[in-house]
């Protein structure tokens, strides 16, 4: 093989993996400031914590690459918290615990689906529609809770996101099975195909015969549906439902998503990026509390990691269309 063409290999193997070596030496470098970082402890820590984040970056991810935003996921976390939380307080009194499970998710299809059909079909933009809908479900939470944590929860409920699966906690076994089934939509799908083209050229799309409201109805279904999971998990792992929770998450999926190489622009992201983006998050989150960062000083820091991969996505179609 000519030693050009070999370069041109290595050349885009590493750019289809930078990404991976991003997180690698930014592990790397908190484990030499921190020897107990490594630790297998902390390691499933930083996995249990990506979790929730690696869970809406796949539905955040399918979202953008349509052209689109969603920034209502947080707030339909903890709606879905607050209801899942009323209602596992009733299969204390036997009321069977998937039904508890059931009406988290679906508090979060249902503002998936309020999303889509206001930005498919009543053409509000993205970025308002999700805005009130997150106004919207954040005070329908309040209302419902009374701004006061749901307590008293079944046993079961509370086993569902502290449980163990063939010695893998259950987080990280639903994390790896939304992370399957996003890339086999995105990737072995005609669905899939048909978002890209949304997000490349919404027009040309329309034009050759794609329904773009379908498509676009699902991906907003999608992410609100994975907000309800959320939702349910993260009552389930603190053991109350509450209003509050889930704040600031939509800021940590949409960051997730672009660290990963989705293109804010559309039609350009992988599942798998968004994964590794969010495993970056929860390394550098980990990583600064082993360090004595101020929660404050992460928040600063993580913005800036999040222009930066902006700007480098930006300069990686420069370079591509020159």
């Amino acid at each position: 093989m000519p030693k050009g063409l070999m370069l041109q290999k290595a050349e885009k193997i590493v750019r289809k993996t930078a990404i991976v070596w991003v997180l690698l030496v930014l592990a790397v470098g908190m484990a030499l400031f921190s020897p107990r970082f490594i630790s297998p402890a902390n390691l499933l820590l930083i996995a249990k914590q990506s979790t929730i984040t690696g869970i809406l970056a796949v539905g955040m991810t399918i979202v953008i690459i349509t052209g689109g935003i969603d920034l209502s996921v947080g707030a339909v976390i903890a709606f879905s918290s607050v209801i899942s939380a009323m209602f596992g307080g009733l299969a204390v009194q036997n009321m069977p615990i998937i039904i508890s499970l059931l009406v988290g998710i679906a508090g979060g299809l249902f503002f998936g689906l309020f999303n889509g059909v206001g930005i498919s079909y009543l053409n509000i933009p993205s970025f308002i529609m999700t805005l009130a809908t997150m106004m919207i479900s954040r005070g329908l939470a309040r209302i419902l809770s009374n701004g006061k944590p749901v307590f008293g929860l079944s046993e079961s409920f509370l086993k569902f996101a502290n449980d163990f699966f063939l010695g893998i906690p259950s987080l990280v076994v639903f994390f790896s099975i939304v992370f399957i089934l996003g890339a086999i939509i995105l990737n072995k799908t005609i669905l899939g195909s048909r978002i890209y083209a949304i997000g490349g050229n919404e027009v040309g799309a329309r034009l050759s015969g794609v329904n773009t409201k379908r498509i676009k109805l699902f991906a907003y279904t999608i992410s609100g549906l994975l907000a309800g999971f959320c939702g349910v998990l993260m009552t389930s792992r603190i053991s109350s439902g509450n209003s509050i929770v889930g704040e600031g998450y939509e800021l940590n999926a949409i960051a997730a998503a672009v660290i990963g190489g989705t293109s804010m622009s559309g039609g350009v992201g992988t599942i798998w990026g968004a994964v590794v983006g969010s495993l970056i998050i929860g390394v550098l989150q980990n990583g600064l509390d082993f360090m004595g960062v101020s929660p404050f000083y992460q928040g600063v820091i993580q913005g800036f990691i999040i222009i930066a991969a902006v700007l480098l996505d930006q300069n990686t179609k420069g370079k591509k269309g020159s």
